[in-house]
């Protein structure tokens, strides 16, 4: 073993020994030349895998995200070669997938102009010196690129296309509808209720107010409605300082958000509220003691709650925390990987498997790869 990993097992054989085993971790991305970003994972009925996020990138931030996915048939031992199943004429980010009840399949994106500011300090830069861009930052062939990509719509085409999407599919993903737009967005998408709703907890973009809470669909996700607004802390930004948000259904019916926070009050934390009336009321936000962002939920078959999140500072990777009482308490932080370079990683949603294992996916900037990869982890809760 390297050092560090040595180093890391040392310090967590005895929690590990406690809660979690990790039984294997692997890269699953299959091509090389793309930077794949911001990656949800489904388990449908039958047992499929569905895997989605942002592909067809050059960079964290550029103008041709696209929403792609794959998926596996032996529980994640082997992945179909990645399809193509949305891309704009603009950067398309994130990707949440779920399967409802029905058997339909959502994916979630939103479209984003964030690469402009780098694009058009490059034009600035290529007019001024009349020969091209030659910073390293951003070569010229990459300069000429991202350029045509731009021109590809006017402003007013591209502001446009600004938004939150989802798009269906009702045959199992061989094809899929046209966006329908989702009033809020967050990097894992929505979740179904017991009581057959899709409940949608996030942030709206695009709009003056930004603001933080949930929408619903009755209609399986053909049409959505504003629902409710969480509530923001005292002291607290929520316009800027909230983001990211992901809920699920506790068994004894409580709803629970959890949102990355960059207020100066635990910052750098997730943060919780919870509704009691189905989501038409929220509670205040409040600190659960866990450093890192942002989560994803998962109730497992046994009632339990797992969230999974990033961990950007050292050990750079990925932790999990369960809750055994409905989400009011969380147990010690379990890394599920520890060997990160940076923090160019995250956004971690996990599945269970029919046997009861625990299979989690995210994004990674590796050392040994030029651009973020997809990576997994197979683990399981110790009794």
């Amino acid at each position: 073993m390297k050092p560090l990993l040595i180093l890391l097992s040392a310090l967590c054989s005895p929690l590990l020994a406690q809660q979690a085993t990790i039984l294997e971790t692997k890269v699953i991305s299959q091509q090389p030349e793309y930077y794949h970003g911001w990656s949800t994972v489904a388990r449908r009925a039958n047992g499929e895998l569905w895997l989605t996020w942002s592909g067809g990138r050059d960079a964290h931030v550029c103008p041709f995200g696209q929403v792609v996915g794959m998926t596996s048939r032996d529980d994640g031992k082997s992945w179909t070669y990645p399809r193509v199943l949305l891309d704009s004429a603009t950067d398309d980010r994130d990707s949440g997938v779920l399967e409802t009840a029905k058997g339909t399949l959502l994916a979630t994106t939103f479209t984003s102009l964030a690469y402009e500011p780098y694009l058009k300090k490059a034009m600035s830069f290529a007019e001024l010196t009349d020969k091209g861009w030659t910073s390293a930052k951003m070569p010229a062939e990459q300069f000429t690129r991202w350029k045509a990509a731009h021109e590809r719509l006017n402003d007013e085409e591209r502001k446009a296309e600004l938004g939150e999407w989802i798009i269906r599919s009702t045959d199992g993903g061989r094809s899929w509808s046209n966006r329908i737009p989702t009033i809020v967005n967050s990097p894992h998408g929505p979740i179904q209720l017991k009581d057959g709703r899709l409940l949608y907890a996030g942030k709206q973009l695009w709009t003056q107010d930004n603001k933080i809470g949930v929408c619903e669909s009755k209609d399986d996700g053909l049409t959505w409605q504003w629902l409710a607004e969480i509530p923001t802390r005292q002291g607290d930004d929520a316009t800027k300082s909230y983001h990211e948000l992901h809920a699920v259904e506790a068994a004894d019916g409580t709803l629970i958000a959890q949102i990355r926070n960059h207020n100066t009050a635990n910052k750098g934390e997730t943060l919780q509220s919870e509704s009691t009336d189905g989501g038409k009321t929220w509670s205040v936000p409040h600190s659960i003691g866990v450093w890192g962002l942002p989560s994803h939920l998962l109730r497992l078959r046994d009632g339990r709650l797992v969230m999974t999140y990033g961990h950007r500072r050292p050990p750079f990777g990925n932790q999990a925390r369960v809750s055994t009482d409905n989400g009011k308490t969380w147990g010690e932080g379990i890394i599920l990987s520890g060997d990160g370079k940076g923090g160019d990683l995250g956004y971690p949603s996990t599945v269970e498997l029919a046997d009861g294992t625990l299979l989690t996916v995210w994004y990674e900037s590796m050392k040994e790869s030029k651009l973020a990869v997809l990576r997994q982890a197979k683990w399981k809760l110790n009794k």
